[in-house]
């Protein structure tokens, strides 16, 4: 079923998005909206969509608007600070791991505190929970990895399990390099647009990638059937190394690669431990979602690019 451009009425029905004003949150506003949905945000500013009720919240400070759960049934949790955003200081571990956990926290907060009809918490979640693990291929039952990344999501998705009770429903999408212009694609695209464009490390390291369209109609999968749970890779099911990506791209622009390959070793002076998001090796597969009766519409990188490109 294409959850996409089938439009169903769903007056009864009522979304809320943390998030809502990120890449994802924006194109999965849209769908709800076209597909009949009311949509309403968390954010810490008024909103400008006049379709959509924003709701104001403060994480840090522990404050959220008690009526923001008001006739809702599902939430869907895709806020947390930007993971590449800065240098991985300290500091910067605890903020990326507190602007995960502790907003989904604020919500089951006030949903102990409150009367609500909440039947499904959707949330976030990242394969940067297995991490670096060369060319072993990565399922759902997969044990995490030890570095930060693996425990930033651990501790995202046990924060997002704190609210299991009877009859609450809840989902984590473990996502991958989703690809759209504004996005990562954007960053990898900028040099070899300048034809400096180069594989990073030895390039064989496997990039877990998918298409936003395809991330969008997950979601709407995971909301629309009530019988998808537990975790999911969110993932296309062929995934590519580093070095098909940036030739891939590279043919995509009519650009010719010609640089040698970006030393792992300078990225690491550069980046420092953060140099895992680029240099680390992550082989998913997509299996649980298709057995679940999802189908990819771009289960093919090359199909992905042309489409984004076209």
């Amino acid at each position: 079923m294409d959850y996409r451009l089938k439009t169903t009425m769903n007056s009864q029905k009522s979304v809320l998005l943390t998030g809502g004003t990120g890449l994802i949150g924006r194109h999965l506003t849209e769908q709800l909206l076209a597909k009949g949905y009311k949509v309403s945000h968390l954010s810490r500013s008024p909103g400008k969509d006049s379709r959509v009720t924003t709701f104001l919240w403060d994480v840090e400070k522990g404050d959220i608007d008690a009526h923001c759960l008001d006739g809702v049934d599902t939430v869907v949790h895709l806020a947390g600070a930007n993971i590449a955003e800065k240098r991985w200081t300290e500091k910067r571990k605890k903020e990326l791991i507190a602007s995960r956990t502790e907003s989904i926290g604020l919500i089951y907060e006030l949903m102990h505190k409150t009367s609500n009809g909440i039947t499904s918490i959707i949330s976030a979640s990242a394969i940067g929970y297995y991490s670096d693990r060369g060319d072993e291929l990565m399922t759902e039952t997969s044990p995490p990895s030890g570095d930060f990344l693996a425990r930033c999501c651990v501790a995202w998705e046990a924060a997002v399990d704190a609210g299991k009770k009877p009859g609450l429903r809840i989902v984590k999408m473990r996502t991958g390099v989703v690809l759209d212009k504004e996005g990562a694609l954007a960053k990898m695209a900028i040099p070899i647009k300048f034809y400096v464009g180069s594989p990073i490390g030895d390039g064989r390291q496997w990039i877990p990638w998918i298409h936003w369209l395809d991330v969008i109609d997950i979601y709407l999968f995971a909301i629309e059937n009530d019988k998808a749970e537990g975790v999911y890779n969110m993932a296309a099911p062929n995934p590519v190394t580093n070095k098909q990506l940036t030739r891939a791209i590279a043919k995509q622009l009519h650009k010719p690669l010609w640089a040698p390959n970006v030393p792992a070793f300078i990225l690491k002076l550069l980046m420092g431990e953060m140099s895992t998001i680029v240099l680390g090796s992550t082989k998913v597969s997509a299996q649980k979602i298709e057995d679940a009766g999802y189908h990819f519409k771009f289960p093919v990188l090359e199909s992905a690019l042309n489409d984004i490109y076209k």
